[in-house]
C-alpha cells in the first residue's frame, strides 16, 4: 500500500465504526476523473488489502463537448491502477445539471445490478454538501432539502449509495492528489458561471470564507448532518400519523384525509403528512404552496375547496374529511 496518511486513517476508522462498506463486498466506484473521485478511488485501493473489497469503476459519459477525451483519461488511470472499468455513454446528452444527475444515478444503479455490486460509492465531499445546502436554501427548500447529501441512501432494496468522503473538503482531496502526483481531469464546465453551483463554489463560498467564517464549508456540512438526523426523526413520526390520518378509498384519486386526526398535531407534522400524500398523488414534487393549500383546509368550513393541483386534482372539505376529485 502507498504511504498511510491522515485521510487513510480517517476513512478506515469511519468505515470500521459505521460499517457502510462491509469487508469482502463488491463496490462500484463512480469516477469522473476529477480530484474528489480519484482521491476516493486511490483511498479505496490503498485500503483494499485490509477490507478485501472487489472494486469496479464506472464512468458516465454525458457526451457533452467539454467531456471529450475524459473517458479515455479515466480509462488510462484505471488501467495504470489495475482496476476494471465500465463506461456508459448517454444516448441523448442530458440537458442541465438536474437531468445529468438523474441520468447518472440511473446508470450507476443499472451497472451495480448487472455486476452484482451491493454498494455504489461516490466522492462527494463536505464542500459539495456546503454548496448544496446553500443552493437549496436560496431556492426555498425545507428541512428535507437542507439536509443534503446524506452518508448513505437506498438506490434499490438491494443497492445502497454511500458517500464516505463527506467529512473531507475539496481542499483536502486536492492536496492528497497533489502529494501523490495524481493527475486529474480539468473539466472546463466547472468554471462556467452560468451554472448556479459553480457560482456558489467560485464566488459565494470564497466570499463567506473571507468575510464570515474561514471554515464555512465544514460548518455548513455539520449543519446538514444535524438536519439529517432531525429529518429522519420527524419523518418517522409523520409516517405514524399518516397511518391514522390518511384513508384509502376505492375511487381515484384513492385517498382522503381525516381532518380531526391532523388538527391536534403540530403544523410541522401536518405539513409532512400532507407532503407524503401529495408525493404519491402529484406528477411532480409538491411545493410549499401546494402543501399549504391542504393545510388551510384542515380548519376550513364545510364545502371549502382548493385550487386545482398539478395532475388535475382538486381538494374539498366534506365534514371531517378532505376528499379529492379530478377536474377537467
Amino acid at each position: 500500500m502507498s504511504e498511510w496518511t491522515l485521510l487513510h486513517a480517517h476513512l478506515h476508522q469511519l468505515l470500521r465504526s459505521q460499517l457502510w462498506l462491509p469487508a469482502q463486498q463488491s463496490l462500484l466506484v463512480a469516477v469522473s476523473g476529477g480530484q474528489d473521485s480519484l482521491c476516493l478511488l486511490r483511498l479505496l485501493l490503498d485500503l483494499q488489502p485490509k477490507w478485501g473489497w472487489r472494486l469496479l469503476v464506472a464512468y458516465c459519459d454525458h457526451r457533452w463537448p467539454a467531456d471529450a477525451g475524459n473517458a479515455a483519461f479515466v480509462a488510462a488511470v484505471t488501467q495504470t491502477w489495475q482496476v476494471p472499468l465500465v463506461v456508459q455513454a448517454a444516448v441523448v446528452p442530458p440537458c442541465g445539471e438536474a437531468a445529468a444527475r438523474h441520468w447518472r444515478y440511473q446508470v450507476l444503479t443499472a451497472i451495480a445490478h448487472t455486476y452484482q455490486c451491493r454498494y455504489v460509492v461516490t466522492g462527494h465531499t463536505a464542500s459539495d454538501r456546503a454548496e448544496t445546502i446553500l443552493y437549496n436554501l436560496v431556492r426555498g427548500s425545507g428541512l428535507n432539502g437542507l439536509q443534503t447529501l446524506t452518508w448513505q441512501r437506498s438506490l434499490t432494496p438491494e443497492i445502497s449509495l454511500v458517500r464516505p468522503l463527506l467529512k473531507m473538503t475539496r481542499a483536502e482531496t486536492g492536496q492528497f492528489c497533489q502529494s501523490r502526483q495524481i493527475e486529474v481531469w480539468a473539466d472546463a464546465t466547472n468554471e462556467n458561471l452560468a451554472y448556479a453551483r459553480n457560482r456558489i463554489r467560485l464566488e459565494v463560498l470564497p466570499y463567506l470564507q473571507q468575510h464570515f467564517n474561514p471554515r464555512v464549508e465544514q460548518t455548513l456540512a455539520q449543519t446538514a448532518e444535524l438536519l439529517a438526523a432531525e429529518v429522519d426523526y420527524l419523518e418517522a413520526i409523520a409516517h405514524d400519523l399518516y397511518q391514522q390520518a390518511i384513508a384509502a378509498v376505492s375511487q381515484p384519486p384513492q385517498w382522503r384525509i381525516h381532518r380531526p386526526s391532523l388538527q391536534s398535531s403540530h403544523i410541522a407534522l401536518q405539513r409532512r403528512v400532507i407532503r407524503q400524500l401529495l408525493q404519491q398523488m402529484m406528477p411532480s414534487q409538491p411545493t410549499f404552496g401546494h402543501i399549504e393549500k391542504l393545510v388551510n383546509l384542515l380548519e376550513a368550513p364545510n364545502r371549502s375547496q382548493s385550487d386545482p393541483l398539478p395532475g388535475g386534482i382538486c381538494a374539498q372539505v366534506e365534514d371531517d374529511w378532505i376528499t379529492f376529485v379530478r377536474v377537467s
